[in-house]
Order: structure tokens, then C-alpha cells, then sequence
């Protein structure tokens, strides 16, 4: 057995902070808990982003749920992806249980049950603050990545972008996008050629349609107005508590694509609009990402390089990004790089391919006299986790096998009318809840066409009526002309006709003479 003293002096000294901090827990050595070991996370160093993953209902929420809450407790807002539905429970107190009672006394930390000021937001219909954002918000780029379309139908969405902007066509949702693609197409095909160049038919078919399959899967919900202004994330109530923002995604689970654009646009909002905030010693806002494969997996390279863009820095606006799933390896390396903590929950080893992520997992924490990392990861409880931070110099923490404290809220969803209750009491709903359709590009659009219809039809009309006052003229002059002729041939006869008659007059004349003779 390793010396406890020796290893409780090598925790307590690794953990030493002189700022403000969150105490997790206390250390564990060869099962045992040892009271007041405490591993403790730095607030100066929690915008370095964190990762917390372990196997299904080893506590990976519940630890969400205690970084969450004493986030809030020292007023730092967070905001948390709610992809199974149970984290709504934060806001009432635990109802505690003796069992809460005897880990905190092993751990050496009183229990206080305690709520704490939540906010719920929702993607899609579900009760809840909407989250919307404009098509001209979302930009060229970040909507290309999305739709994941080739360089070439890029540069014609950039194209359509500045035809909008010039024209004053803004672009809310997305069948004003719709709109514009098919004008493009049709109506519009010469007067986008004159100014911007020819534009293919068949490239604007093809962003249609991963247009189409983005709104199939509920992206007509979160494009539009009003747009959620992340500013409202910050809030901080009346007893100086930051609010725990949490955005009910139960009904997205299967439309991966509707999260992603979501979290990209979010983070790059946030990024455009937060200001930097230098070495203030702890963060603005804390987001964790629950579920966060989903992103990862269906995301493409494109996108995942936007991703990795963004996680490098946005820090720097003191934002920190933490991924909560089942295994590090759902996490691109390029991203794993930039975290700072690491909290790792039990793995199972079923099969070779565990065993082999185990030992892969184990390679992404600091070596330990104390521990063998990749045989106690298939040992640890529900509840334990190893952990290691960074501290205020940005060095590693020692790696700590750690029993965790226990949720100071209800580790349970909030029941109908609770639920109810809170959302009546939100003073974001009526701000943002409203459904808003002004005039935008889709409306615009639609009366450029009708108008230029009407042209159209008024200059066919004009055409016809001219062709049939020049038909009529036409022939009134031809029967005019016939008339005339008529009038010449009776009173001017026939030279021929003259003669003959003159010749019948003599033969009759001679004829009576010769019977008086006779």
C-alpha cells in the first residue's frame, strides 16, 4: 500500500491555488477515500476548456450537474445541452439522502442542498426561451460548412449574399434562401448574369437541396427572427448567482445536423461579440456539450475544422468549452489538445476494442507514481472519476482518482407543473417567443416577379392592341381602295364595252329603218 501521508501531501501541494476555485472531491489511493485531499479546479484556469467522458450511468451528468452548479454559486453564468432531459432538476434542492450524507463526510466537505436560478431555452417547439438566428447572420461561410457544399456552390451562396446585400434583401429564414436560389434559377438568371457573372443552373439545384434536407430536419424553426441575443446568456440573479441556461434537446437526438448549426452559429456569435477579456482570473460563461459525438460524428471536414478554429480561440473571450461524452476518442485530437481538464469516468472492457480505447484513453493523462491509469479506469464506482486540471501557471495538476461530491439540486427532472411554474416566471419567453415575419427577401422577391409579370402583360396587351389597330387600318384601307375602284368603273366605261353598245344602238336604229322602207 503507497504511503498515504505522502501521497496526500502530493495532492494537496499539486492543488494549491491562491485564487478562487471548485473543489470536485477528494482523492482516492488503493480504494480508499482520503478526507480533505482535495482536487480542486482553478476558476483563472476554466476558459482552457474540459472534457468529461466515461460509460453510460457511470455519472458523467451528475458531474456536469456539480461544475454546473458551483459555476453558478461563485456567478458565472453557464449554459448546458440537455440532450436526455434531466438536468431540469436544477432548479429545486436535492432532497438529500443518507447515502449524499456519508460520501460528503469521507470527502470531508459539508452538504448544503440548494437551487439555483435556471433559464430553460429550446431549439424547437418544447416550452422554453427560443433560440432563432437570421440566414444574413449566419453568413456565407458558416452556411456553406453547414450545408456542406463544394468551393464551387460556395462562391455562388457568396454571390447571392452580395446580390441580397446590394438589393436590400434581407435574408431571415430559410425560404427567403429558398427564394433567392430559385430567382437565381429563373426569373432573375439574366439580371445575376449581368452584374455577378453567369450562375449554373445546376450548382443552385444542388444547394436547394441540401438546403431542403437542412429544413427537414427542423432548420425552418431556428432560422428566423427574433434573434436570441447571447448577451442574455450572462444574466446573474438577485442573490448574485450566474444562471444555468439549459437548452432542452430530447426532440434533436436524430437530427444531427439542426445541432451543429446551432452550436457553430452560437459559438461564432459569441465569438464575434464578446469582447476580449484578458487575464480577469475566471470565466464569463461556461458551456458544456452534452452528447458531444453528435456533433463530431456527422460533422464534416469543413466544419470540423471551423470547430477547432473556434475552440482555439475562443478562450481568449473567456468562454470555456466543455465536451461530455462516452469515450476521448469522440473527440478530433486536434481538439482533445486544447483541453485543459480532464475528467474520466469508469470504461468497460468488454471486447478487444475496449481494451484498446482504454489504453488509448490512458495515454491522454500525466503519468502517476500512484496509479496504474489504464487498470483503474475499469475500476472506478459511480461517482469516481479521474481528474486531472490545469493550475493557475497552466501546468497539469497531479493525476487524482477522485470520489466527487454529490449535486447540491435534484438529480431528477422537474415534474409538469414545476416545470410550468418556471416557465411563467422566465422574463425571456415574452421577449422572444413572439413569431415575427416581416418583409424580407421571400416577399421582395415575390413582388419583383409580380410587378415584372405585370410589365410583361401590360406590354403583351399593348402589342396586341396595336397589331389589331394596325390590322384594322389595314384593312378599312383596303376596302376603301375597292370602293373607289367600284365608283371609277360607273362612270368611266369600257372602251370596248362603249363600242359594242354604240354598234347594237346603230344595228337597231338601221333595223326600224328598213322596215319603214319596206
Amino acid at each position: 500500500m503507497a504511503d498515504q501521508q505522502a501521497f496526500f501531501d502530493h495532492i494537496t501541494e499539486g492543488n494549491k491555488t491562491k485564487g478562487d476555485f471548485i473543489t470536485l472531491g477528494a482523492a482516492m489511493l488503493d480504494g480508499e477515500t482520503i478526507t480533505d485531499a482535495f482536487v480542486k479546479i482553478p476558476l483563472k484556469t476554466l476558459n482552457r476548456h474540459g472534457l468529461i467522458a466515461g460509460a453510460t450511468g457511470t455519472g458523467k451528468t451528475k458531474t456536469l450537474q456539480i461544475l454546473a452548479e458551483n459555476l453558478s454559486e461563485k456567478g458565472i453564468p453557464v449554459l448546458l445541452m440537455d440532450m436526455k432531459g434531466d438536468l431540469s432538476g436544477i432548479a429545486q434542492p436535492s432532497p438529500g439522502h443518507p447515502k449524499i450524507d456519508e460520501r460528503h463526510e469521507k470527502i470531508g466537505i459539508p452538504f448544503n442542498a440548494k437551487k439555483f436560478p435556471v433559464e430553460i431555452l429550446s431549439l424547437s417547439k418544447q416550452g422554453g426561451v427560443r433560440l432563432r438566428a437570421t440566414v444574413s447572420e449566419f453568413g456565407p461561410v458558416l452556411l456553406s460548412r453547414i450545408l456542406d457544399v463544394s468551393d464551387t456552390q460556395g462562391g455562388i451562396i457568396s454571390v447571392l449574399f452580395k446580390y441580397c446585400d446590394d438589393n436590400k434583401l434581407p435574408l431571415l429564414d430559410l425560404k427567403d434562401f429558398k427564394k433567392v436560389l430559385q430567382y437565381a434559377t429563373n426569373e432573375g438568371k439574366k439580371e445575376l448574369a449581368e452584374e455577378y457573372g453567369r450562375i449554373s443552373s445546376s450548382s443552385t439545384g444542388a444547394i436547394l437541396r441540401k438546403v431542403v434536407a437542412l429544413e427537414q430536419q427542423g432548420g425552418d424553426l431556428f432560422f428566423g427572427e427574433k434573434s436570441f441575443d447571447t448577451d442574455d446568456l450572462l444574466r446573474i440573479d438577485e442573490n448574485g448567482m450566474g444562471y444555468i441556461n439549459i437548452v432542452r434537446l430530447t426532440d434533436i437526438q436524430d437530427r444531427p445536423q439542426l445541432f451543429s448549426t446551432f452550436m457553430l452559429s452560437l459559438l461564432a456569435e459569441i465569438y464575434s461579440t464578446f469582447p476580449e477579456q484578458g487575464d480577469s482570473g475566471r470565466p464569463e460563461l461556461v458551456i458544456f456539450i452534452d452528447e458531444a459525438h453528435l456533433i463530431f460524428n456527422e460533422a464534416s471536414k469543413a466544419l470540423l475544422n471551423q470547430i477547432e478554429s473556434i475552440v482555439k480561440l475562443i478562450r481568449s473571450k473567456g468562454v470555456g468549452l466543455y465536451f461530455v461524452t462516452q469515450n476521448p476518442t469522440d473527440v478530433p485530437d486536434a481538439v482533445l489538445s486544447q483541453l485543459g481538464l480532464k475528467i474520466q469516468h469508469a470504461l468497460r472492457a468488454f471486447t478487444a476494442k475496449d481494451r484498446k480505447a482504454i489504453k488509448l484513453t490512458a495515454e491522454n493523462y500525466p503519468l502517476s507514481d500512484y496509479y496504474d491509469t489504464a487498470e483503474i479506469l475499469t475500476k472506478l464506482g459511480i461517482g469516481e472519476a479521474l481528474v486531472t486540471a490545469l493550475n493557475e501557471k497552466g501546468i497539469p495538476t497531479p493525476l487524482a482518482a477522485t470520489m466527487l461530491r454529490a449535486p447540491m439540486s435534484r438529480m431528477d427532472i422537474l415534474e409538469g407543473d414545476e416545470l410550468k411554474d418556471l416557465l411563467d416566471e422566465s422574463k425571456l419567453i415574452p421577449k422572444y417567443n413572439k413569431e415575427i415575419d416581416r418583409e424580407s427577401a421571400y416577399e421582395l422577391l415575390n413582388e419583383k416577379i409580380e410587378i415584372a409579370e405585370q410589365e410583361e402583360t401590360r406590354e403583351k396587351a399593348k402589342k396586341e392592341t396595336e397589331e389589331a389597330e394596325r390590322y384594322s387600318e389595314n384593312r378599312r384601307r383596303r376596302g376603301s381602295s375597292r370602293r373607289t375602284t367600284t365608283r371609277r368603273k360607273s362612270t368611266r366605261m369600257n372602251p370596248f364595252i362603249k363600242v359594242l353598245t354604240s354598234a347594237t344602238v346603230i344595228r337597231g336604229v338601221l333595223g326600224i329603218l328598213g322596215k319603214m322602207l319596206k
